[in-house]
């Protein structure tokens, strides 16, 4: 093999160095500047109300709302070499923001991001920027009394979150967190995102639909899996936050299995999790189905189960108290006789999401007194888990809608039916 002399290494260098800041691809933005400059308005009002100067914000769902950064990889569990550690600062006092990354996503940041002021690490330090960061929000005059860190989020992890504080204390800025900011914003949703959980439930519903036009004794769990993932693509939808779990026979029990190679058998229950997914936009949707008759006491169940949802129907309005819902689906199950089979009654915050999850940051249970005074506000947008275990160990009664809420209404999100559906 001949050795590459020190001119080609010269000329690949400088290839690479034209692709890095020359290419420009077409770019995929989901939302108008003017959207996303409300957003930056709304995070810098809440800084001043909670006396944060300064937010470095590492969680992919906070860098992607903010800039519409997005890519496949966040280093969150790579080498100690590659610490997940780019980013995006927001100062209180500036109408700007600075997005902070490795060159080598220098192409990603042109196709994805509306910034305007990309900082890239020095090559000698490859993926590691912690020392540049520090330096450069130090010359801007961005670390003064304080800077928060998203200490919820899983990235970085503890030991770059370490890093991370004390780099930025020993620039002079006490670290605190931060990550109640962005949550908070990102609560109630924009027209604009209420259009993309529109288009979400669409696309949960096509995937539900196919589940039911495949499922069949002998089919494995990932073979219906797969068919949920094609159906939902070929509609537009993108890769979910969390694998959407195809459970059937004993695995029915529990709702965070994987689907595996077990093939799907005649008399079982099978309970299939969808989310569609619209420019990062999450709605959930969840079913059970019987292959083949059930028995008449496990039909009786799913049929009281899927009743709670008139129930809800009737309620949903907007600013609707959650205690109010609490209570009164309560009442139902315990009037129904289904109250002591229960698995989890509740719901969570439907909207942004990357892997590792899709569980938002507001969550509604009629067992904690957490949110329990709080409302539904227009622009917001919950799922609803509904779980009843069958009789003889068969299964779960397994269904999860969403809600939405607007000015006008609150809604129901899905056109797939409730009840347990019988694949003959």
């Amino acid at each position: 093999m001949q050795r590459q002399t020190q001119a080609d290494g010269a000329s690949a260098t400088a290839y690479r160095d034209e692709v890095y800041f020359s290419a420009r691809p077409e770019q995929e933005i989901a939302f108008t500047r003017e959207e996303y400059r409300g957003r930056l308005q709304r995070v810098r009002a809440l800084m001043a109300e909670r006396g944060i100067d300064c937010l470095y914000l590492t969680s992919p769902e906070s860098m992607y709302y903010l800039t519409g950064y997005q890519a496949e990889w966040y280093q969150a569990e790579s080498p100690k070499q590659w610490p997940p550690c780019s980013g995006v600062a927001v100062h209180v006092d500036h109408d700007r923001f600075i997005l902070f990354e490795g060159e080598r996503e220098a192409v990603l940041t042109r196709i994805y991001t509306i910034s305007d002021d990309t900082r890239f690490f020095p090559r000698d330090s490859y993926r590691d920027g912690i020392a540049f960061i520090a330096e450069t929000l130090k010359s801007e005059g961005w670390l003064g009394r304080n800077i928060g860190l998203e200490f919820w989020s899983h990235r970085p992890n503890r030991a770059v979150s370490a890093r991370f504080e004390a780099a930025f204390g020993a620039a002079g800025a006490e670290v605190v967190d931060g990550s109640d900011i962005l949550r908070t914003v990102r609560w109630v949703k924009s027209p604009a995102e209420i259009d993309c959980l529109l288009e979400a439930a669409r696309i949960a519903d096509i995937g539900q639909q196919r589940a039911r036009e495949v499922l069949r004794p002998g089919i494995s769990e990932l073979e219906v899996y797969g068919e949920v993932v094609c159906a939902m693509a070929a509609a537009g939808g993108e890769n979910p936050g969390i694998t959407m779990p195809v459970l059937s026979g004993g695995k029915a029990n529990c709702t965070h299995a994987l689907a595996g190679r077990r093939k799907i058998r005649p008399g079982e229950i099978v309970t299939v999790d969808v989310c569609g997914v619209y420019n990062r936009y999450h709605i959930n949707q969840a079913r059970t189905y019987s292959i083949g008759e059930p028995s008449p006491d496990t039909a009786e169940v799913c049929r009281k189960a899927a009743g709670s949802m008139d129930l809800v129907r009737d309620m949903l309005r907007p600013n609707l108290p959650v205690r109010a819902l609490n209570e009164a689906l309560v009442a139902y199950y315990e009037d129904a006789g289904l109250w002591d089979r229960r698995g989890w009654i509740g719901g969570y915050e439907m909207g942004i999401a990357f892997p590792p999850d899709w569980v938002g940051n507001f969550v509604f249970d009629p067992l904690s007194e957490i949110n329990q005074d709080r409302v539904f506000e227009p622009g917001t947008a919950v799922n609803y888990e509904n779980q009843f275990f069958l009789p003889r160990h068969e299964g779960l009664y397994f269904m999860i809608e969403s809600f939405l809420f607007t000015e006008q209404e609150g809604r129901l999100l899905s056109g797939v039916p409730y009840d347990l559906t019988v694949i003959a």
